[in-house]
């Protein structure tokens, strides 16, 4: 059977510090550091979301961890001006390996899908913008779930929409969270570090590859696959 690999959006594959641009107009040198802390609370508030089962999609953790941001900076935005920042968010970029590696990809015969805690027409609109939408034969989001990565759940749900078993399914990541998570519930997993002060979790769970590009990618997971 072909390979499945499922690869992660927001920071695998779409840049979500590319934020930074659109918040320096507003918030000049402090941009750099919102975005990071922006994106942490992003993170914790769909773990939270999910560990309480009192779901609410991607989107609405995005603004309100802009907000929590916004006060912990003490900076205001007006509303049109929120309104400007988070539009952008929807339009993000893709990292500068993401079209190479999908290619490349596709070149060696995957079978390749986005997977995300976005929303399906959200990642769609992401990944059109990017220009990568034509490599993926689908995006599966986690919405379908009413959860979040790295419930177990919502892998069993990825697999089950990829028609692929866990053995002949990869996780591509650069969350340490999601790659322990699909690894955890039975797949395979790539990890993509792209830079080399990156720690992954010291959790005894390891990724079955890593990658410090995407372009290194399929070749990485075909020589691992020759291997089993």
């Amino acid at each position: 059977m072909a390979i499945t690999l499922g690869f992660d959006v927001y920071g695998t594959l779409i840049d979500t510090h590319g934020i930074i641009v659109t918040l320096e107009k507003f918030i000049g040198s402090k941009a750099a550091e919102f975005s990071r802390a922006w994106r942490d609370k992003q993170l914790e508030y769909s773990f939270r979301r999910g560990l309480m089962q009192n779901y609410e999609n991607f989107a609405v953790c995005t603004g309100n961890a802009f907000d929590y941001t916004a006060s912990c900076f003490n900076v205001s935005f007006s509303q049109p001006d929120k309104k400007e920042v988070m539009a952008a968010y929807r339009t993000l970029p893709a990292f500068d390996d993401v079209a190479e590696g999908l290619v490349r990809a596709k070149q060696s015969g995957y079978r390749m899908f986005a997977f995300s805690n976005g929303s399906a027409d959200a990642v769609e609109a992401l990944l059109k913008n990017a220009g990568i939408r034509d490599y993926f034969i689908g995006v599966v989001s986690t919405d379908e779930m009413k959860s979040y990565k790295p419930n177990p759940g919502v892998y069993s749900h990825f697999l089950r929409r990829a028609g692929a078993p866990g053995c002949d399914a990869w996780l591509v990541s650069s969350n340490p969270f999601d790659v322990i998570g699909a690894v955890s519930a039975g797949m395979r997993a790539a990890w993509v570090k792209r830079s080399p002060e990156a720690v992954f979790d010291p959790w005894g769970i390891e990724p079955t590859i890593t990658v410090t590009s995407l372009s290194s990618l399929p070749e990485q997971v075909g020589r691992e696959c020759r291997k089993a």
